[in-house]
């Protein structure tokens, strides 16, 4: 049996033949995990990407200030018009990340949608409050950080939890329904 998909020539009789990106999402070249970062300041979420850079070489960061942005990408997640938009293997948001909805009411609106909920979410809050961390993962949120306030500290968060989510943990494939 042969992958059609990776023959040359013209499609069988009868079959409209794939597309480019039904050929590129069938193909063995492995996938750069992406991780969807939502923060409202500018420079924490530059110092993400640089962070995620230094403790791991083969991630895709896409950002978000706030909910609204964060919603219109995963919405546009796997489009095949449009821009390039990469369904996100990870989310990490900003416990107090304004928008509607936003912070932990943004986690439990991801948490509730199917195409969503089986998304990791990690929330970064500013305390080690009990009531901060309860209401996080009341939210939805599979892990609850402080957020690291150094360059180095964010590299160490960093690496450790994408090499928890992409390299450790076993996930489900695809967004099916539980």
């Amino acid at each position: 049996m042969f992958d059609a998909a990776a023959t040359d020539g013209p499609p069988p009789p009868g079959s409209r033949g794939t597309r480019v990106s039904d050929r590129l999402q069938r193909s063995r070249v492995p996938v750069l995990p992406t991780v969807l970062f939502a923060d409202a300041n500018e420079d924490y979420r530059s110092m993400a990407r640089d962070a995620l850079l230094e403790g791991r070489d083969a991630t895709d960061l896409r950002t978000a200030a706030d909910a609204t942005e964060v919603l219109a990408y995963l919405e546009r997640a796997g489009a095949s018009e449009g821009p390039v938009t990469p369904a996100p293997s990870l989310i990490v948001i900003d416990a107090d990340l304004p928008g509607t909805p936003g912070g932990n009411a943004l986690i439990r609106a991801l948490k509730r949608n199917a195409d969503t909920k089986r998304i990791p979410v990690v929330a970064l809050g500013a305390d080690h409050d009990p009531r901060t961390v309860e209401a996080a993962y009341e939210a939805g949120a599979n892990t609850y950080m402080v957020k690291p306030v150094t360059f180095l500290a964010l590299v160490r968060l960093m690496k450790v939890f994408t090499a928890y989510w992409f390299e450790t943990a076993e996930l489900p494939t695809g967004n099916q329904d539980a």
